[in-house]
């Protein structure tokens, strides 16, 4: 049975300083997400194309949408069979190429987690469990560019 599920959310422009887009730039691309229950997200767009640094910027949220989603899945994985993740970190990286007209896309992102697991657990299996996650990733499997894995597998001490 295929079931849907559905995300809504609120997205508000707070950029207007007064004589809104009346050029190009005369107005901020702050803004700010919201959905029921959760914490607001201030938005704006990459500092390369006029946005704030201390906002989130949509490419970062993608990429970052991609890591949550890989990690989720990966700790799924890790408790079934077995494999006890005791610390996970990642610092992932995404390529987005600009094109000439203005538009551009992501060529890649490259997640690079690095989970350490209990004396007990088999780092193979771990390592191997990093693989498994992009067939049911939903994020993974809705983009149309590589997702990338450079999994680190430690022991706890």
């Amino acid at each position: 049975m295929t079931r849907q599920h559905h995300y809504e959310l609120g997205l508000s422009w707070t950029g207007n300083d007064g004589a809104g887009t009346r050029s190009y730039r005369e107005y901020r691309r702050d803004h700010i997400v919201t959905a029921a229950g959760a914490p607001a997200i201030p938005g704006s767009s990459d500092p390369a194309f006029r946005g704030d640094p201390a906002r989130w910027n949509p490419e970062q949220l993608l990429v970052a949408s991609l890591a949550q989603c890989h990690l989720l899945w990966y700790l799924h994985f890790a408790a079934t069979a077995g494999v006890v993740v005791v610390e996970y970190e990642d610092t992932p990286i995404g390529t987005m190429v600009e094109e000439p007209g203005g538009g551009g896309r992501f060529s890649e992102v490259t997640l690079r987690p690095r989970v350490t697991i209990s004396a007990e657990s088999d780092p193979a299996l771990a390592e191997s469990l990093h693989a498994k996650v992009g067939d049911v990733c939903f994020i993974a499997r809705s983009v149309n560019f590589p997702v990338r894995h450079d999994p680190t597998i430690a022991i706890a001490s």
